[in-house]
């Protein structure tokens, strides 16, 4: 497997990163993927596609919600939830990715797990909010053939966990392209301190991009070039989902401001959020548990002062985690083949 470009010698921005540099750096942050390789029976159809699963974390999230916000780009995406999650400010069930055609089935078999976990939804209680993010991998993947099911959304979610998160191809990211090389799931992490206090909070990224043409790249940025001929590959615009995990205590409207800087880490690696691009960043903290329940008629919550330094510093986290973690989508990702023959090669960095 590639490396990271931290490995090689690119550094992206200022912050620290966490030990594992990428978003299970936040506590109790969990991801799994379930990957799609294999030929079909149709000549030439090909499932190179997959699942991946964010979950906040590793209890009941429909009982214990956690804050959240999400933010569009540009809307040329296909979601499940986020008017619910900007609406009421809270996620209740794992964060979902997958390719376009696969969102219904990955609903519903998100929901399925959902509902054996909790056998009061839609009975005594109400029914639950599911999200799910999707990018069009057709060029390596026959997405007609849909071959995404609902089992493949249950294995990737009981498969999370708190490791090293996978990067490259795999999951989500198994066919998805990236300024015309292979790209993918990227991950990364900044650490931000409070001076004068003993206090640091965690900004983790996982990145599913699938965006911009090879010239769109602004490898002069990090001193690098790649080892392989330039490509002429696209996909047709392209999209990019960013998610976005932190300890910090944030409201939603705070966390809402804190997630637009994802788009400056894109758009410091070449991206302009294409007319048909699909750009969506969705957010969350794990710093406030959210009860599904309770008697009682009023709840507090911590969360930090509008005007400290630290949200600074948590609007710098944003944008250069999202940054790191698409160079490590195009970094971690090998050179993979699919439908109909079609290959999409790896961006061989190569440090200047």
């Amino acid at each position: 497997m590639p490396g990271k470009v931290r490995q090689m010698g690119i550094k992206i921005g200022k912050l620290p990163v966490g030990p594992k540099n990428c978003m299970t750096d936040v506590a109790g942050v969990q991801v799994g993927h379930v990957t799609l390789d294999e030929p079909l029976d149709q000549d030439g159809a090909y499932a190179c596609t997959g699942v991946t699963a964010i979950l906040p974390h590793g209890g009941n999230l429909f009982q214990q919600k956690v804050t959240a916000a999400s933010y569009v780009l540009n809307g040329f995406g296909k979601t499940t939830g986020l008017v619910q999650v900007n609406e009421l400010g809270v996620i209740e069930s794992p964060i979902m990715l997958t390719n376009t055609f696969g969102v219904p089935a990955v609903t519903q078999g998100t929901l399925s797990y959902m509902l054996d976990l909790n056998e009061d939804i839609g009975l005594i209680t109400g029914t639950i909010n599911l999200v799910v993010g999707e990018c069009n991998d057709s060029y390596l993947n026959s997405i007609r053939a849909c071959p995404v099911t609902p089992e493949h959304a249950i294995a990737a979610i009981r498969q999370a966990s708190t490791d090293i998160v996978q990067e490259g191809a795999v999951g989500a990211g198994k066919g998805m392209m990236c300024f015309g090389y292979k790209g993918g799931i990227g991950s990364s992490s900044r650490l931000v301190k409070v001076e004068q206090q003993e206090i640091s909070y965690t900004v983790g990224c996982l990145v599913l991009s699938n965006f911009g043409q090879s010239t769109d790249f602004l490898a002069e940025r990090y001193n690098a070039s790649n080892r392989q001929s330039q490509s002429t590959l696209s996909p047709t615009d392209g999209s990019i989902l960013i998610i976005l995990a932190t300890d910090a205590p944030l409201s939603s409207r705070q966390l809402l401001r804190v997630i637009k800087r994802c788009g400056i880490g894109l758009g410091r690696t070449g991206s302009h959020f294409s007319h048909g691009s699909g750009d969506v960043v969705i957010g969350f903290t794990t710093a406030h548990s959210i009860p599904h329940t309770t008697d009682q008629l009023m709840e507090t919550r911590t969360q930090l002062r509008e005007d400290h330094p630290v949200m600074n510093q948590l609007f710098v986290a944003a944008a250069e985690a999202t940054e790191e973690a698409i160079l490590n989508s195009l970094s971690q990702a090998q050179t993979t083949t699919g439908r109909n023959g079609h290959t999409v090669e790896a961006y061989a960095f190569h440090k200047a």
